[in-house]
């Protein structure tokens, strides 16, 4: 078993001719927000994952091995819904009310310009539907939010004035 208990946030300081040597590893997101879990990379190693914490491991992330070996993180596609917007029957805001709505429920989602991913649930998927929103179960990598579920403290929001 191979140890990892180093992260280095979007193979930050590394020069990609390294990136493009190292093995990977493919996680999904279930995953990438343990900060403790068992893996096996692109080498067939078993590789042991320790990290702080409440740390969330993203697509692009490196982690770095006790002998100083890295292998690169790549976001597992998994079953998600992609809601988009309806061109006939509504406007790219629908995208904003959805994420509204979600975002009370504190459901994990991924916010892009165009789309929104959440984990599959037919309940919110008859709701979106209601709002005139598509939603499609596709199989794509999946990149939350870091909002409403982060463990631990909430650093930086304590204002002393």
């Amino acid at each position: 078993m191979f140890q990892v208990s180093k992260l280095l946030a979007q193979g930050a300081g590394l020069s990609p001719a390294i990136l493009k040597r190292s093995p990977s590893v493919e996680l999904d997101w279930d995953v990438r927000q343990k900060s403790r879990f068992d893996a096996f990379d692109s080498l067939g190693r078993q590789i042991g994952v320790f990290l702080p914490r409440g740390t969330v491991v993203r697509g692009g992330d490196v982690l770095v091995a006790e002998d100083g070996s890295l292998i690169q993180v790549h976001a597992a596609p998994q079953s998600v819904l992609k809601i988009t917007h309806c061109n006939q029957h509504g406007t790219p805001y629908d995208l904003i009310r959805a994420a509204y709505h979600l975002g009370n429920r504190h459901v994990p989602i991924e916010l892009k310009p165009d789309h929104l991913k959440i984990e599959p649930d037919h309940v919110l998927a008859d709701m979106l539907r209601a709002m005139h929103l598509i939603v499609n179960a596709v199989d794509e990598p999946f990149e939350p939010e870091n909002g409403a579920y982060a463990t631990g403290g909430h650093h930086g929001d304590h204002h002393h004035h």
